[in-house]
């Protein structure tokens, strides 16, 4: 299993940005082999991004519109459980990492996919996860 960071889901939103065809791609590709995972904190950071105005680097959406955008991914594709024990491995993590600021939301999702067995992650910014190890870096032009 892979999950989607949210940088993934925010570039298929926008249709209109130059990542949009090679995350649509790959993860067109995953979703076509049941490969590909979400987790709570992606469904609250895409909310973050989505409902953000442009101005202030967001797309700009209505909640609505965020609401039917989430909805969808919900129906689409499997999002893990939260559960207790990622909160308690998130906290070993950002200890054990000395991960500070916003890199704290990147060591969520590990804690999520650590509970759940996930082992790689799709993403643009596979530097954010390299301190992790056994986490697989796939950018979205290594999905094939």
């Amino acid at each position: 299993m892979i999950l989607a960071d949210t940088n993934i889901l925010l570039r298929v939103l926008q249709r209109d940005h130059p990542m949009h065809a090679d995350a649509w791609a790959a993860v067109r590709i995953l979703q076509s082999r049941k490969e590909i995972v979400l987790a709570a904190q992606n469904i609250v950071e895409l909310w973050v991004v989505a409902t953000r105005p442009k101005e202030q680097n967001g797309a700009g959406l209505t909640p609505l519109r965020a609401a039917v955008y989430l909805a969808r991914l919900n129906r689409t594709f499997p999002v893990l459980l939260e559960t207790p024990d990622i909160h308690q491995e998130w906290q070993r993590l950002v200890v054990e990492y000395q991960v500070s600021g916003k890199k704290a939301h990147d060591t969520r999702l590990v804690a999520a996919m650590n509970v759940h067995g996930v082992k790689g992650i799709l993403t643009f910014n596979g530097d954010d996860f390299r301190r992790y190890p056994g986490i697989e870096i796939w950018h979205p032009r290594d999905v094939g």
